[in-house]
């Protein structure tokens, strides 16, 4: 019997557990930072980044972590205090975002996670400033690094540093839909791989913001991509003598 969907998903996530201190084996992460998605919130690999590598890590915890995530929540819903740092305002692609973390160490020797050294709570408060609607979005995580080491302000600027590495897997995940990809031999999935980098820096270098907007709206049409591009006559500019 083949696998279903929601099994490959299941073997895919399997196997980036087990091969990511594979990937990290090969490389100098002495007393580096790692930043990874709830995914890899496994005791294993957080004593694997500190006891084995000497590196720190920045864990989001979800409910693949029910226990953890379910202490952390408690905690946050329950205290009531302005953050400990707040983002200035950014607009991008019609948005007012406001971000705000809230730090402790109170849950060190409660919660059932080596090596944690700080707890943190990040709000992202989203406006529409087209419509005006307000939706609030909450992640919580944890961290090696200890408090004199690292400071709220730093903390919230590496996971946000981490969610725009996500974003580009997203669009290579999800836009190209590369998991789903049947090419299994020789040296197809690394060449396929590449050509859809190719083409997403191809967009970004046109200044386009929504890649999968810009490739619904050239898929499978040669001229509106060869217009987009400037690659026909009526496309070009003139050049003037």
């Amino acid at each position: 019997m083949l696998p279903t969907g929601n099994e490959k998903d299941e073997v895919k996530q399997s196997n980036e557990i087990k091969f990511a201190p594979i990937l990290l084996d090969q490389l100098n992460i002495n007393g580096k930072d790692i930043t990874s998605d709830a995914l890899h919130t496994q005791t294993e690999f957080a004593d694997y980044i500190v006891s084995q590598r000497n590196a720190h890590y920045f864990l989001c915890v979800k409910l693949n972590q029910p226990t953890l995530f379910e202490d952390i929540d408690f905690y946050f819903s329950n205290e009531q205090r302005k953050a400990d740092h707040e983002d200035e305002v950014s607009c991008e692609h019609g948005r007012i975002e406001i971000r705000r973390i809230w730090v402790t160490t109170e849950l060190n020797d409660y919660v059932k996670f080596p090596h944690v050294a700080q707890v943190y709570k990040i709000e992202r408060e989203i406006t529409n400033k087209k419509t005006g609607v307000v939706s609030i979005d909450i992640a919580y995580g944890v961290t090696s690094r200890k408090p004199e080491d690292i400071c709220a302000k730093i903390i919230l600027h590496k996971v946000r540093g981490h969610w725009s590495i996500e974003a580009h897997h997203y669009i290579i995940d999800w836009v190209y839909d590369e998991d789903r990809s049947t090419i299994r031999m020789g040296h197809g999935p690394v060449n396929m791989t590449r050509l859809r980098r190719f083409a997403i820096g191809l967009l970004k270098s046109k200044g386009t913001k929504n890649i999968s907007k810009q490739t619904r709206a050239l898929n499978r049409n040669v001229r509106a991509i060869f217009d987009y591009f400037k690659m026909t006559k009526n496309s070009q500019k003139v050049c003037k003598a």
